[in-house]
Order: C-alpha cells, then sequence, then structure tokens
C-alpha cells in the first residue's frame, strides 16, 4: 500500500499544485476586489513559501525512496551472488511451478545455460533438456507432494548425469503460501551427497568384512569339516586304485557343501544391489540362525523361534534384512558370555507390519549407552567398530520400518523391529 502511494505521489503533486495555485489566485483577486491589500501581501507571501515547503518535502522523498531502491538492489545483488556461489542446486518457482530464478549451478547441472528458463515449469524445461526429461519428471511429483503436505520436505533423490555419473541429492523444498492460503512460490535447495553416499557404502562394507572376520573361527570349522571327508574318500580311492561310484558322489557332495559356505560368505562381503521381493521372514532368520550355530554352540547359547513361519511375509531386500538380523543376533550372542537363551518371535500388527522381537537374557546396557545407541562409532566392545547398529537403523529406515530397543541392565535386552507386510 505505502508503494502504491509513493508511486502516484507526483500525480498528487501535480493536483495539489494546480488546486493551490487556482485557489489561491481566486483568493487574492477576492481580497483585491475588496481592497484588502495588506492581507493580500501576506496572503501573497504565504503561497510561495507553503509551495516551496511542499516542493522540499517532495524532493525528500524522492531521494529517500532513490536510495532505498539502491539499497535494495545492492541486497538483491549480493543476494544473487551468494547464491551463485553455493556448492548447491538452488531454485525458485512461483504457485503454478514457473521458474523464477535458478543459481549457476542448477542451471550447469541441467544443461540450461543458454536457454530462457523464467517462467517455465519442469516438463517444459525437460523438453529443452531431453536427458533430465525424466529428473524433470519427478520434480513435479514431489513438487505436487510438498505442496499437498504443506510443509517443509526432504527427500534424497538421485539421477545419471550425461557423463555417466551417479548423483545424489538431499532435497529441501519449502513450500509458501499466501494469507488465504494459495500457493505462493516454493524453494528447491538440493546437496550433492554423492560422495558422502560412496563413503557410506565402503563404511558399510567395512562392516561386513567385520562380521566375516568375526564368524571366520566357525566358518573355517564349518569348511575344514567336509575338506577331512574329501581328504579321507580321496586317500581311500588312492589306496584302493578303483573309483567308487558312491565315494565320487560324497566327495561332490562335500565340495558342493563348501561352496555353499563361500557363498553364504560372499553375500556378506560383497556390495549388492538393493531387490525388494516378497518372502517369509524365517528365511532371513534362519539363514543367520543357520550361520553362528556353530559359534552359539560353542558358547551354550540356545537360539529359540516362536510363531515364526513361512506363512509370515514381508517386502523388503532379503540379503540387507540378513545383515540386520545377523547384526542383532550376534549382539545378543555378545551379550551373554555366559551362555543363555535368545527367544525370536513375530506377530503382525493391524497396521500393516509384521513385528519380530530379539529377546536376551544378557548383561543388558546401561541407561548411558541407551542414548548413545545408532551413533556412528559409538560401541561398548573392545574390537568393536561401532557400526553395526548404524548400519542396522539405516537399513530399516529404508525398508520404512522401526527399530525399538529396550533393555535393563543385568536383566537382557528386548530388540522390536517392524517391517511392512507384503
Amino acid at each position: 500500500m505505502k508503494n502504491k502511494w509513493l508511486r502516484l505521489l507526483p500525480l498528487i503533486y501535480l493536483g495539489f499544485g494546480i488546486l493551490w495555485v487556482t485557489l489561491t489566485d481566486y483568493w487574492l483577486y477576492s481580497l483585491r476586489q475588496n481592497n484588502n491589500l495588506v492581507i493580500a501581501e501576506y496572503v501573497n507571501l504565504l503561497k510561495g513559501w507553503v509551495f516551496i515547503l511542499i516542493t522540499a518535502v517532495l524532493i525528500y522523498l524522492i531521494i529517500k525512496k532513490h536510495e532505498a531502491l539502491k539499497q535494495l538492489e545492492q541486497k538483491e545483488h549480493e543476494l544473487l551472488t551468494l547464491i551463485n556461489n553455493m556448492p548447491d542446486f538452488v531454485c525458485f518457482k512461483d504457485g503454478e511451478g514457473r521458474w523464477l530464478l535458478a543459481n549457476e549451478y542448477g542451471l550447469s547441472l541441467y544443461e540450461l545455460q543458454n536457454v530462457d528458463y523464467k517462467g517455465k515449469t519442469d516438463l517444459e524445461l525437460g523438453e529443452y533438456s531431453p536427458h533430465f526429461k525424466e529428473a524433470f519428471a519427478y520434480c513435479t511429483d514431489t513438487d505436487e507432494r510438498t505442496w499437498k503436505e504443506g510443509k517443509i520436505t526432504r527427500d534424497e533423490e538421485s539421477f545419471v548425469i550425461p557423463c555417466g555419473e551417479l548423483k545424489t541429492f538431499d532435497v529441501i523444498k519449502v513450500p509458501l503460501f499466501y494469507p488465504d492460503g494459495n500457493r505462493r512460490a516454493l524453494v528447491t535447495i538440493g546437496r550433492d551427497i554423492s560422495s558422502l553416499k560412496k563413503a557410506e557404502q565402503l563404511l558399510v562394507t567395512k562392516e561386513k568384512l567385520s562380521v566375516v572376520g568375526e564368524l571366520s573361527a566357525g566358518i573355517a570349522h564349518e569348511i575344514k569339516n567336509p575338506l577331512t571327508a574329501i581328504k579321507g574318500f580321496i586317500q581311500l580311492i588312492q589306496k584302493s586304485g578303483k573309483t567308487n561310484k558312491d565315494h565320487v558322489n560324497l566327495v561332490l557332495s562335500e565340495i558342493d557343501r563348501i561352496n555353499d559356505i563361500v557363498s553364504e560368505m560372499l553375500i556378506l562381503s560383497k556390495p549388492h544391489t538393493k531387490k525388494l521381493v516378497v518372502f517369509p521372514i524365517i528365511e532371513a532368520v534362519q539363514y543367520v540362525i543357520d550361520l553362528v550355530s556353530n559359534e552359539s554352540l560353542k558358547n551354550n547359547i540356545h537360539i529359540k523361534l516362536n510363531n515364526l513361519d513361512e506363512s509370515t511375509l514381508v517386502k523388503g531386500d532379503i540379503n540387507g534384512l540378513k545383515q540386520v538380523f545377523l547384526n542383532l543376533i550376534k549382539n545378543a550372542m555378545e551379550a551373554m558370555p555366559s551362555g543363555g537363551i535368545i527367544d525370536i518371535s513375530s506377530h503382525e500388527t493391524t497396521e500393516g507390519y509384521v513385528t519380530v522381537k530379539i529377546r536376551d537374557n544378557g548383561i543388558g546396557i546401561s541407561e548411558a549407552n541407551q542414548k548413545l545407541l545408532g551413533h556412528a562409532f559409538f560401541t561398548s566392545k573392545e574390537k568393536g567398530m561401532g557400526l553395526g547398529l548404524t548400519i542396522t537403523y539405516k537399513i530399516i529406515q529404508e525398508h520404512d520400518g522401526h527399530l525399538a530397543i529396550e533393555s535393563k541392565e543385568g536383566e537382557g535386552t528386548i530388540v522390536t523391529l517392524s517391517l511392512p507386510k507384503s
């Protein structure tokens, strides 16, 4: 309202000037006709001074407005300089999704340096940069979701740039509304976290290799048994000089057994592509139980299963969930140095989740340490890396699941894991 009034000020001044000159001249004319010459002289003097005063005020307002405009332009220039030098993608859109402003990094990222992008939507810009057409379409969908939620959203978006490199961005979207609730603008900020994701994957691989190392003694024992059998049968064949079909079949069977053990270790140690499938949760749990069976027997630890069968299905990455159960069951075993019982049970909730509880009667976790669970590199183990639970939490989050830990020192721990049903 104030800016509108200032824009009309010259017209107001012109109208007031004409009115002032006309009225004062008429007044002077009337005074002279009535022989009030002294009063007429004073009015004539006052007329000029008032006009000078009004003109001075107007000039002051114009100068002040000009200075404010220069300050605004300076601040806008500083803001643009800051935005253009940011290592992040920054974009402003209006309520209809049309681009208003984007920084140089964003234009370079989407190859829009020579495109008049202002006033165009994501889908329209996709026609100018065909390689990113799919990425722009995804942006349109996530923008709409942000508008509907009516609050700041944060998500990871990944796409391949023309050189073939996969880029991952941590994207924050801020919706702005008019007082009446209509859409005003959308601010998007995307930070390149590709290097962070690579480092994260290296940490996951390192933790997996650490687990493999801890299990190596038990695995060595598992491999030694079939090797001993193979050696015995080969020596028998060598001594008799004859090949017995049954002996050959047994040797091949033991070789297959070794191959299965090594294959299982490779699943843990090498990176794998996430593939969401529907499978019985018992499959991942039983895999881990078989893997740690030798170690659990050696430490007098018994693992019991309750309400877990082939009918309990979840949708997820089976290798990722094997890693989760391996981390949780190993933690439970390490909490019982003198032996004990690990009870694993499950049930389905009305909210569409399968809940798995892993309960042990070990040494428990202190209240102080419970607050730090899941923090990277925090560990109470002498040789631990502090990444097991961090990775576990992340895998569960990627499955849209939940993980809760209850523990009392000296009594044991209950880990509750919730995963979406198929």
